[in-house]
Order: C-alpha cells, then sequence, then structure tokens
C-alpha cells in the first residue's frame, strides 16, 4: 500500500461562549457586489443557532454562486454526524436522501457529510456517531472533522491511535478530502501532497481539486462557533472550485475548514424540507432536478443533554435536564439526598429520602402527625378515650384509667391507674375511681348503672347463700319420710300377722280343750274380781271359774289348760 506523508497535525480548538454573529455582516467579503445575508436566527427561536443565505459573485468570474452558512454556537449538544437511514445504515452500505436522514434525526438543518464508494454506497473514511464508532480508516489520513466528549473541536489529520483514544473520545467523527484552511491559511497545496486521494473516486486528485462544482464544508471561527457550509452548482458549470472555497471561509473569519463530499451530493436541508438546488437529473424525467441519495450527513439538531439520556434520571428539555424528583446535576446523576441528609430515620435512595415507618419529611426528621403512623405516615389510628398512637407500630397508649387496644374500655371494678394495674384498697372492697383510686368516687352513667345491677346481683346471691347455710345447719332426721312409711308399713304387717297368728292359736287351743274335757266351770269375771264388767252364761249357773282358784296351788300348768290325754 502506498504511504502517504502525516506530518501535519490535527487542529484542537477548544470552544468559547459563542456570540450572535451580526446580520449586517457581509456574507462573502472579497466580493465586488452587495450581498444578501441570510435570514436571523430568530426565525426558529433558536438562540445557539445563525442560519444564513447567501447570492455573491466569485471575483475574477462571471459566475454567481447561491450558499448557506449555517453559525452553531453549541456543537457538542446541537450537531450529529448521522448514518445513512439512521443507525446501521454505513453497515448495510445503505444511501439515502439527506431529507430522509434528516426527518429520522429530527434535524432542524443538515447538509452531506462523508464521502462513499458511488458503485456500492461504502461509507468511506472514519465515522462516529453518537458516541459509536461506526467505521475506522485504519489510519488512511485525510483531512476530519471530529467533536470530543469535552466538547473540543478537531480539524485536520489523525493518526490511528487519536481516533481511538479513550481518554477523551470522539463523540462525532466525519472524514473529508482536502484540509482547506489550516490556523487561516490556505491549506490546499499542502493537502494535495500528503492526503490519500482514494477516498473520493471522482476522478484525477488535481481535478477534483481544480473544478468548479457544488461544494460541502465545516469550519470553526475564532469564537469556537461550528460553521457548516454549502454552495449551490454543477460540475464544470456552477460553483466554485476548492481554491474559491477557502479564500470564502477565510473571509468569513473561519479559522480551519476541510471539504466534505460535494458534487451532485451536496445537499441542504432546512426544517425537514430541501433547501438547496441538486444539480442531478431526476432518472423518471431529466427536465426535473432530483437530490442524490448520500452517505452520511451532519445534523443540527435540537441540544442534547449530556448524556442524552439524563442518566435515566430526567428528561432532556432544550438541551437541559429536567431531573426527576430526587436527582440533581446537569446530568441528573446525583441523589438529591447525599448520607448523612435523611438523619437517623432514613436512607438515601434514587428517589430521595426512604423515610423509616413513623418518620416523614424530606430529611426523615418529623414525626408522623397526631392520629397516622406507618411507612410514609398513610395509616390512621383508631386510638380513643385520648390515647395516643404510636407513630411507627400505631399502638395505642392508653390514659390513665383506660385500657384495651384501642382504649376503648374503662378500668374494671375494683382496679385503677396506668393500664389498669392497681388495686383498689377500699373497704369492704368497694370500687374506687379508675383514675385516682380514691374510694370516695361518684359514678355516672352506664358504670352507676352496672354497679348497681352488681350489687342486686350480689345481695340476691348473698340472701341465697345464707338460707343455704341456713338450711345446712337444720338437725336433719336420720330416717326421712319415705323411710318412715316403710317402716311403719312393716310394723304394721308384723304387728297384724302376730295378732292373726295368736288368734288362730287360741282358736286351735279352744277347739282342743272342748274336745278331751266336757266338765268345766265357768267363773264370771265380777264374781273373781269383785265386780261386774261383764256376763257370760254358759250352763245354767254362775259360778267362779275352776282355774281361778287352782292358780295359787297349781305347780303345773296342765292344770291349768288340761290338755287331751
Amino acid at each position: 500500500m502506498t504511504s502517504y506523508l502525516r506530518t501535519p497535525t490535527a487542529i484542537a480548538m477548544d470552544p468559547r461562549t459563542p456570540t450572535v454573529m451580526s446580520e449586517t455582516a457581509s456574507p462573502l467579503s472579497m466580493a465586488t457586489s452587495p450581498t444578501r445575508p441570510g435570514p436571523p436566527a430568530t426565525t426558529l427561536g433558536c438562540p445557539w443557532l445563525n442560519p444564513k443565505s447567501f447570492i455573491s459573485d466569485v471575483p475574477g468570474t462571471t459566475r454567481w454562486v447561491t450558499g448557506h452558512m449555517t453559525v452553531v454556537h453549541d456543537p457538542l449538544r446541537t450537531v450529529s454526524v448521522l448514518e445513512p437511514g439512521g443507525p446501521g445504515g454505513c453497515g448495510m452500505n445503505q444511501r439515502e436522501a439527506v431529507e430522509e436522514t434528516a426527518r429520522a434525526g429530527r434535524c432542524l438543518y443538515a447538509q452531506n457529510g462523508g464521502f462513499f464508494r458511488t458503485k456500492n454506497g461504502e461509507c468511506l473514511g472514519n465515522v462516529v456517531s453518537d458516541g459509536v464508532q461506526v467505521r475506522d480508516s485504519g489510519g488512511v489520513q485525510n483531512a476530519q472533522f471530529g467533536i470530543r466528549r469535552d466538547g473540543t473541536l478537531v480539524f485536520g489529520y489523525l493518526s490511528e491511535e487519536d481516533v481511538l483514544d479513550e481518554a477523551n473520545p470522539f463523540v462525532q467523527l466525519v472524514s473529508g478530502v482536502v484540509w482547506l484552511l489550516r490556523n487561516s491559511q490556505v491549506y490546499i497545496n499542502q493537502s494535495i501532497e500528503a492526503e490519500c486521494d482514494r477516498t473520493q473516486d471522482t476522478g484525477k486528485f488535481r481535478h477534483f481539486v481544480d473544478v468548479v462544482s457544488a461544494r460541502t464544508a465545516v469550519g470553526h471561527d475564532e469564537e469556537g462557533k461550528l460553521i457548516l457550509f454549502h454552495i449551490d452548482g454543477q460540475t464544470d458549470h456552477r460553483g466554485m472550485n476548492l481554491w474559491e472555497v477557502a479564500d470564502f471561509l477565510k473571509g468569513q473569519g473561519v479559522i480551519n475548514a476541510i471539504n466534505l463530499d460535494g458534487g451532485g451530493s451536496s445537499t441542504y436541508v432546512a426544517n425537514g424540507s430541501m433547501a438547496s438546488y441538486p444539480s442531478d437529473h431526476c432518472v423518471s424525467d431529466p427536465m426535473w432536478r432530483c437530490p442524490r441519495r448520500v452517505s452520511t450527513i451532519l445534523c443540527v439538531h435540537q441540544p442534547q443533554c449530556q448524556p442524552e439520556d439524563c442518566s435515566g434520571h430526567g428528561t432532556c428539555i432544550d438541551g437541559h435536564c429536567q431531573c426527576q424528583e430526587g436527582w440533581s446535576g446537569t446530568g441528573c446523576d446525583t441523589l438529591v439526598c447525599q448520607p448523612p441528609a435523611c438523619g437517623a430515620h432514613g436512607v438515601c435512595t434514587q428517589d430521595g429520602c426512604a423515610c423509616d415507618a413513623g418518620w416523614r419529611g424530606e430529611n426523615c426528621s418529623q414525626v408522623c402527625d397526631l392520629g397516622f403512623y406507618g411507612d410514609g405516615c398513610n395509616q390512621t389510628c383508631f386510638c380513643t378515650n385520648g390515647g395516643s398512637c404510636d407513630p411507627v407500630h400505631g399502638g395505642c397508649t392508653c390514659p390513665i384509667g383506660f385500657h384495651g387496644d384501642s382504649c376503648e374500655q374503662e378500668c374494671p371494678l375494683g382496679f385503677y391507674g396506668l393500664d389498669c394495674g392497681q388495686e383498689c384498697q377500699c373497704q369492704d372492697m368497694c370500687p374506687c375511681d379508675p383514675v385516682t383510686g380514691s374510694c370516695h368516687a361518684l359514678f355516672q352513667g352506664e358504670k352507676n348503672h352496672s354497679i348497681h345491677r352488681a350489687g342486686h346481683c350480689l345481695a340476691n346471691q348473698m340472701f341465697a347463700t345464707w338460707r343455704e347455710e341456713e338450711e345446712a345447719h337444720k338437725s336433719k332426721p336420720y330416717l326421712s319420710e319415705q323411710s318412715w312409711l316403710i317402716v311403719t308399713g312393716l310394723l304394721t304387717s308384723l304387728l297384724l300377722a302376730s295378732v292373726v297368728g295368736h288368734l288362730m292359736k287360741m282358736c286351735w287351743g279352744s277347739v282342743a280343750h272342748h274336745s278331751g274335757r266336757e266338765d268345766y266351770s265357768y267363773v264370771p269375771l265380777t264374781e273373781i274380781n269383785g265386780g261386774t264388767c261383764g256376763s257370760g252364761v254358759r250352763g245354767e249357773g254362775s259360778q267362779p271359774s275352776k282355774e281361778a282358784f287352782k292358780m295359787e296351788d297349781s305347780d303345773s300348768q296342765d292344770e291349768l289348760w288340761p290338755g287331751p290325754r
């Protein structure tokens, strides 16, 4: 492979605070005829952007050119190198009209950028798009334009090490052909000697430089403002050669500038619509001109935040991160609460202080309001009778004289004090005041009614107990009434049986005596006792009983009651 001179080095320009260019300034200082400045920046309401259009003649020729200069005050946040059609376009060798790519990238202004193979659409040179390295030229030397992460603008030649630098990497990078201005001096001859002419395939390198054609370039001024340059034209007929472009830019105060893809590729888009005059004839009808489908573009868009997604903690609006609650910093990458901001009752999180249960406030320094407790103090307490709620778990601390989960119960009779833990010391176990324990307590309402009912109940119970005890102390009979009836019945039965037995025995004896002895005497009782208690008739006369007279002398009963012999 042919080696190329690499002695020139890149120029790095630190961006400064931009100022708006005066609208009355001549867009082409070397022009011999009046110029027409473009519309002021306030057209779009963008103080960081100043687009201009011009029509001017070219000194020493009869040619007139029309073109655009777009001055960008904050290129780090507002300028991007975009692949054709969007991300991945270079990898697919895709080509797309600048207007289409600009629409996809939401560009306010755009113009074509790097070179490409006209046969297959391959992107040429280095390409870095929004921090992503799309293509590496492998060290092939051509003029470069890039923006590093710290906002430094880079113009010139880069080594492979420069391209791959990770300490301050490129966020945007595109390759051109020919370094037009270096430190305010035309640098074309040196570029012809130093650069690789294979990056452009439109013809001989010298012819590429000298031919009149439509042109696209990019540069910066001494204040660090980026300048996009475009002129309309048609190869060999209208436009400018690179010498004329360099002189034009130098006259406008440009310090460093490189040439980008031009000719039929030169396209300028404003507000989503093509604002240039393309040189290619339309395939469908040669009467009309159609824009060429190209490779990369330079896109001027609304300011991007750094980082673009605001670290995932905010929204990018006009280049400024609107941070979510709990985050701060230009990139929304700093927690609002930094330890020990949340104190002893909270923890710093990406959403701010996460307070412990029972605490609230930005720094978790405030106890939950009365009546609330728990995480976020969003749970309601249910303590009654003046009970206080624990702000952490919601438990009730009852006042003296009350108890229960929600302090809903007064101390039971006989108890008083905190948590009803003390017993009354009143005479006869009388109830006391539930708060003070005083025995001279007056009870009202339901409690008085309860005491009355309790007294009535107690009196009834005492009376019943007294009767039971009285009955218990009475002498009780040994036998019950039923037992006496049974005994009486048995005795009566025995008595009757005895009487019946005696009667039967008497009857049997009388019959036996009568049959064995026919002589007997009958002595009336009246005669024996000397009275008349009765009389009996047996035989004809009344004589004393024979046995009566024999009782004293008798030694044997057989003599009294003779039995049969």
